[in-house]
């Protein structure tokens, strides 16, 4: 028989039961165990502020992209150990990077908030021989980098890139100072890139104004507060600037400045804000109400695809997450820190996956470094530890509760439209300027780019410095009437036409042109009005408009008289030998062919006719002659020789009546100016530039205060020469040109214009004024009215030099009259020539020598006798000693002047030269 079960029985069954399920499970986790032993894990080090935003988006990023490779990947997985660093500083995420290593045994740290920390971990690191992956900004990369950090890889580039985009931007609306504001550090340290932004600015033609340093937030009890004394500080030092450039801050900093700046009307009409990627990366996920603060600003932001399959899978797991691990925030929204953050994980991951059985550091670092693949914020592939894609960036503007996209900036290259390069010729692309590309909302929302400058107002107008005392009260005067001072002069009314309709008051100056001008650069006055020269170094600190007049050393020496002798100094010494030499010739020329044939005019003897064509000759310069011509050829003669005189007393004329009218005087003491005593302004620096620059001792230079001065001391011969700039020497010679002269030389200086503080765009304005005047005429009306000169004198002082007329101008007329002279006389001569002895068939004749031939033939034209053997063929009744018929020869002469005497038009009788020759002898 069987025993009887007992209850007991059935408790040891159930026991054994419980035993065999125990023992089942422990079966099947010791399998799993064995099989999960045969993963490969990574251990990944997270350094981040888990408190932050940042880091919040950051830490939830890098827990996805783990679980997502782990879900794909069999035989490596990855294990995430998050080390809080919030409000440690560098030392804390070294003490964090120790214990990653030691603890948690860690292949690899990620993370970082700020660069100081990034390096001090990399140095943890590179001693451990563990890859250090940084995800802070540096501001430019660190020379040496791969040798000092040798483990340290960058997943952010650096600020270069940003900063000339800002800069360019700048440049865009001729913005030309700006003030830089920024969060400083726990440490005290100013930002990095506050350098390479003042360079970039700088290569643009821009400056920094002010610099408004923000105290650490997570040290300020009272962060509004704070706030508002920087903000007050800044209008206390009376900064003009109103383009604010948030360089560095963190959100909630960021907030209160806004919020403060409203209060201080720093955010408005004319103002404009531009802020740097740290705050503008968040706008992405910040609730609604931080963004309307910042209504109007422009910002900086990095460039991604948010169109990609990848990136829509990421964001919504990403929302669900964050939602479930961080409630109270308002926003879910996916940024560029969590994208970075994800690829960082990713990064590893694919080294991970292309790693061998090797677990060497050196390896793994290498493998990290040569991976390439598209990741959710760019193109992810490195070069000397960073990564070698830079990405674009967005320059977005805030409006309402959000933003929108205006314009791209490429790296390298600038502005693109929509996202497209336009390249030019040179392969670069254009350095825009005139704005954006897309329309842009301001703050106060004004129909007009803003003009980044405190404009006035009638409650707090342009205040104008004015010269209370000026050389010349033409251009600047003033006047006290009922306790009122009144303005006056052409420099006055120039500006109150220029200036349009901006409210401004007049500040009298009491002091020197130097001094107005640096009370203008430090803001004592907004603008200066009145005569002030546009100088090198006055240019280093203010601005200077368009100006309204040139300027230039003018030497002022008196009008003494040139000589007693000035009527000879139309012609030349060689022009008067010349002429002298010709009307000789033309006298000889009318004795010779009009004395044989005048008798009756010229008389018999020798004397009478040189003299009465002497005479003849001299009448016709005034054209005064009365004696009768009765040879053609001194018709000819005349002719041309009248009009020689017809020139050359026309140009005499006007030549003496330039010298008289006109006269330029060159002071003998010219060549040496620094031996003689000379005047100029003595608030001028004229007396500078005759010291250093002509060499003048200062003991010569006597100094004046008033345009009188000058007269009575040139009058009273205490100074030789007055120096004085080119619009004050024509006002002196406009009202006192009879009695001094003005001498010009190649001293020039940039002109005189209105002064305004550096950068200020009403100086723009006020040049774009000045010009229309000029080219409408109104400025020409407003120096005629003011500047009128005296009966008699002109408005120009200058005058130029009258030379004496040269033979180089006439010798063309002179060679003429000569050649139709000479001319005519061979044509006589010729026709004389048959009835010379020497031609007839006569044994002497034909037996004599060559000169006595030719001093016969001398003797017969210019005495008209002649000696001739007798002649055995002459006809019964004919004197042997008669002279030969000419008959003949008048017979040519007639004809030749006949047809010379129908060429003018004038029927002429035989002429009688020929009659002459019949002279009997005594």
């Amino acid at each position: 028989m069987y025993p009887q079960l007992r209850p007991s029985s059935s408790i040891s069954v159930n026991s054994v039961s419980k035993a065999c399920f125990l023992l089942c499970l422990f079966i099947l986790h010791g399998a799993e165990a064995a099989t999960n032993s045969s993963d490969k894990i990574t251990s990944i080090g997270a350094i981040i502020d888990v408190s932050s935003r940042i880091g919040k988006e950051e830490k939830t990023a890098m827990e996805i992209a783990v679980q997502n490779f782990n879900n794909n990947s069999l035989d490596n997985k990855l294990e995430l150990f998050v080390m809080d660093s919030a409000g440690g500083g560098p030392l804390k995420a070294a003490f964090a990077a120790e214990d990653l290593i030691k603890q948690n045994k860690v292949k690899v740290i990620i993370g970082m908030e700020t660069w100081e920390q990034a390096v001090l971990v990399a140095d943890i690191g590179s001693e451990a021989q563990i890859p250090v992956i940084s995800l802070a900004s540096a501001a430019t990369t660190p020379p040496l980098m791969p040798i000092r950090w040798p483990y340290l890889v960058r997943m952010v580039g650096d600020g270069v890139e940003q900063m000339r985009c800002i800069a360019s931007i700048v440049h865009s609306y001729n913005w030309r100072r700006v003030v830089v504001i920024y969060e400083d550090d726990v440490y005290g340290g100013s930002s990095g890139k506050l350098d390479l932004l003042s360079e970039a600015l700088r290569k643009n033609g821009s400056e920094i104004e002010y610099r408004l340093v923000l105290p650490p937030f997570s040290l300020l009890s009272n962060p509004k507060e704070a706030i508002q004394e920087e903000l007050i500080k800044l209008m206390e030092m009376k900064v003009q600037s109103r383009v604010f450039i948030v360089l560095q801050a963190s959100l909630p900093a960021t907030t209160h400045l806004f919020e403060e700046a409203k209060k201080k009307e720093l955010v408005g009409i004319d103002s404009a804000w531009i802020v740097a990627d740290t705050i503008t990366d968040l706008l992405d996920s910040v609730d609604s109400s931080v963004i309307s603060s910042m209504e109007g600003a422009l910002g900086i932001k990095t460039s991604y695809d948010d169109n990609s399959t990848s990136y829509k899978n990421l964001r919504t797991q990403f929302r669900k997450t964050f939602w479930g691990n961080y409630p109270e925030e308002e926003d879910f929204q996916l940024g560029i820190h969590a994208l970075r953050a994800y690829d960082s994980i990713s990064t590893v991951a694919e080294a991970v996956k292309r790693m061998t059985n090797s677990t060497s550091p050196k390896m793994f670092l290498e493998t990290i470094l040569s991976t390439n693949f598209a990741g959710l914020s760019g193109k992810i592939n490195f070069s000397s530890g960073q990564l070698s894609y830079i990405p674009e960036l967005k320059i977005v503007n805030v409006v309402g509760k959000k933003y929108k996209e205006l314009d791209f900036w490429v790296p390298k290259l600038g502005f693109s439209n929509n996202g497209t390069l336009v390249i030019v010729g040179n392969g670069e692309a254009p350095n825009r300027t005139g704005g954006l590309a897309g329309p842009v909302i301001w703050p106060g929302n004004p129909q007009r780019s803003p003009k980044g400058w405190a404009m006035p107002t009638d409650v707090k107008p342009l205040r104008i410095g004015v010269p209370n005392r000026t050389s010349f009260n033409k251009f600047v005067s003033t006047s006290h009437e009922s306790g009122e001072t009144k303005y006056d002069g052409f420099c006055i009314k120039l500006f109150e036409q220029v200036i349009g309709e901006l409210p401004y008051e007049f500040v009298t100056h009491n002091g020197t042109y130097d001094e107005l001008v640096l009370d203008v650069y430090n803001k004592k006055y907004d603008a200066a009005v009145g005569d002030i020269t546009i100088l090198a170094n006055r240019s280093l600190i203010v601005e200077f408009t368009q100006p309204y007049m040139e300027s230039g050393l003018s030497m002022i020496v008196p009008a003494e008289v040139e000589s007693n002798w000035i009527f000879l100094k139309p012609f030349s010494l060689e022009m008067w030998l010349m002429t002298a030499g010709i009307f000789i010739y033309t006298t000889l020329i009318v004795w010779f062919l009009e004395a044989r044939s005048n008798e009756e005019e010229y008389g018999r003897t020798r004397k009478n006719q040189i003299s009465t064509a002497l005479w003849f000759t001299s009448s016709t310069l005034f054209f005064a002659q009365k004696e009768n011509v009765k040879s053609n050829f001194t018709r000819v003669v005349v002719v041309v020789w009248m009009g020689v005189v017809f020139v050359l007393t026309s140009s005499y004329t006007a030549s003496l009546s330039s010298l008289l009218t006109v006269n330029k005087l060159e002071p003998s003491f010219e060549s040496n100016i620094r031996g003689v005593k000379v005047g100029s302004d003595s608030e001028s620096f004229i007396k500078n530039y005759l010291q250093q620059v002509l060499k003048i001792n200062k003991d010569n230079i006597n100094t004046f205060t008033g345009d009188d001065d000058y007269a009575e001391q040139l009058d009273s011969k205490n100074i030789s020469a007055a120096f004085l700039e080119q619009p004050y020497a024509r006002i002196f010679m406009s009202q006192n040109c009879k009695k001094y002269t003005i001498v010009t030389d190649n001293y020039r200086f940039g002109g005189l214009a209105f002064v305004f503080q550096k950068g200020s765009p009403i100086a723009t304005d006020v040049s774009r004024a000045i010009l229309q005047l000029s080219e409408n005429g109104k400025f020409k009306e407003l120096e005629e009215t003011w500047f009128k000169p005296v009966s008699g004198c002109s408005t120009n002082g200058t005058a130029e030099d009258i030379e004496s007329l040269s033979l180089h101008s006439f010798w063309g007329l002179y060679l003429f009259t000569g050649i139709a002279s000479t001319l005519c006389v061979l044509i006589f001569i010729a026709c004389l020539l048959p009835n010379f002895p020497g031609h007839q068939s006569d044994t002497n004749s034909s037996n004599e020598s060559i000169l006595k031939k030719i001093g016969r033939f001398a003797s017969f034209i210019l005495k008209a006798e002649y000696s001739v053997t007798p002649r055995t063929d002459a006809a019964p009744g004919q004197a042997l000693d008669q002279a030969p018929d000419t008959t003949e020869c008048n017979s040519k002469i007639s004809e030749y002047a006949s047809s010379n005497g129908s060429a003018q038009n004038n029927k002429l009788s035989l002429p009688a030269e020929l009659q002459m020759l019949q002279i009997s002898r005594t």
